[in-house]
């Protein structure tokens, strides 16, 4: 199995190797073809305007003339038949140079050396302090023929490489980042494919298919645990949605019995104190297991994927008025003050799932106040949007809390909220149904019995 490491260094290895010789030949090729002519033309004339400045002054002293253009920056070489030539300026490394040559520029010929030098792969038109890479023209000077062989000190060719170097540090860089980017996204791919699929997984979606590989590197390996992992996952989660949902079926029907049976102890122990008040412990037991079985049964259908709203327009300002109605007894027994402000909005949802969140909102808000507190209902119609606040000034909820308080079966762990009775599912349900009518749930709370504020917001339609 190859690793990720060393298919990371390997490719970017092969990015800089790639861009560097690509880059190379395309400058040779660009020389080559554009400079090299260039240059040989550039110094043609350079050549040819010496030739015409020797010969139309007779006068001027030859010698001193070239020993002034050589100090300028050129490479010279003057030849005259029969005689051996003088070099002036910086030596040549290789100083031969055909006699076929000399004797076609004493004959009127203009040498190409440069133009013809031999192409190889390196650009050594440029670099070559050869003899042979000059430019030949012929001189008149006093009646004599004389072969002048130039070109550019090493020291002035530096300054014509700007370009050339130009080119070759663009196409590197281009050709670089082109690469990068290419074999970044081929490396980075999965693992962006495997963040969205762990946000698919945390929403609930457990089926990540899409995010199969054929890597061998670490990469494939940690796709394909992943996606055995989710398998799992939902595996687990249909054994849990499917045991909750038979045991719930399977606790009612024994519940009606104790019910039933309760009923008959109630007509026996009229007269018997102490066995009412056990008859009533048991009464208000079986109530509160009914009542959990049935937020159970509600939440796993809830949470089943073929789950459909049941949508339908009505005025959920009625229903939460006669909701606090309902209310009304509970709030006087724990001494609470009611106060609420619901217009009549019509919206297009599911009437007995919302139903559920006003009831277990309010229920939350009176379990969980403070003697002689207050609970607040208000609903805001908005233009695409309504919006339902339920206050309370109860114990409060801090920061860690606030993070949990949708999780099923959650309880908030003070000694005040262990003495009240609930199942922990009411914030779940209300959660769920909130998110299927994608709308949103808010909570404003802090702890030191400063209370709390659930907000829900939900489309019209």
């Amino acid at each position: 199995m190859r690793s990720l490491y060393f298919t990371f260094a390997a490719t970017t290895i092969g990015i800089m190797l790639i861009s560097f010789l690509t880059a190379f030949f395309l400058s040779n090729t660009y020389y080559q073809h554009y400079l090299k002519p260039d240059n040989d033309e550039k110094n043609t004339q350079i050549a040819k305007e010496m030739s015409t400045f020797i010969e139309e002054n007779p006068n001027v002293d030859i010698e001193q003339y070239l020993v002034n253009v050589a100090d300028l920056g050129y490479q010279l070489y003057l030849v005259q038949p029969s005689t051996n030539g003088v070099f002036y300026g910086s030596d040549f490394r290789i100083k031969e140079i055909p006699d076929t040559v000399i004797q076609k520029v004493l004959g009127g010929e203009t040498y190409h050396g440069m133009l013809q030098f031999p192409r190889k792969t390196f650009v050594t038109g440029f670099f070559a302090n050869e003899l042979t890479n000059t430019i030949g023209v012929p001189i008149t000077y006093n009646g004599e023929t004389y072969a002048l062989f130039m070109r550019p000190d090493i020291e002035k060719l530096f300054s014509e490489m700007h370009l050339l170097f130009g080119w070759l540090f663009l196409f590197t860089i281009i050709l670089s980042i082109i690469l990068v980017l290419v074999g970044a996204k081929y490396l980075v791919q999965p693992v962006k494919r495997l963040s969205e699929a762990t946000k698919t997984l945390s929403s609930g979606d457990y089926i990540v298919k899409e995010i199969e590989t054929n890597r061998k590197d670490e990469l494939g390996e940690l796709t394909r645990s992943f996606i055995r992992m989710a398998e799992k996952i939902q595996q687990n989660e249909l054994m849990r949605k499917e045991f909750i949902s038979n045991i719930s079926h399977d606790i009612q029907s024994p519940l009606s019995n104790i019910k039933g049976y309760s009923g008959l102890l109630n007509n026996i122990l009229s007269r018997d104190e102490k066995g009412m008040e056990y008859l009533d412990i048991i009464n208000n037991e079986t109530n509160r297991i009914s009542s959990m079985t049935n937020q159970l049964l509600l939440l796993s259908s809830l949470e089943h994927e073929e789950h459909m709203l049941k949508l339908k327009k009505y005025n959920v300002g009625r229903q939460i008025t006669q909701l606090a109605q309902r209310y009304e007894w509970k709030i006087h027994e724990n001494n609470l003050m009611l106060s609420y402000d619901i217009p009549d909005v019509e919206i297009i949802a599911d009437e007995r799932l919302l139903d559920a969140v006003w009831d277990n909102l309010l229920s939350n808000a009176i379990k969980y106040n403070s003697e002689f507190g207050e609970v607040e209902i208000v609903l805001t119609e908005l233009e695409e949007d309504i919006k339902v606040s339920i206050k309370d000034t109860g114990i409060g909820l801090d920061n860690e809390v606030k993070k949990h308080i949708f999780e099923r079966f959650y309880r908030v762990d003070s000694s005040r909220s262990q003495e009240i009775m609930g199942s922990g599912l009411g914030l779940s349900i209300v959660y769920k149904v909130v998110e299927l009518h994608k709308g949103t749930v808010l909570v404003e709370s802090n702890e030191n019995d400063k209370g709390s504020i659930f907000q829900v917001i939900l489309p019209k339609r």
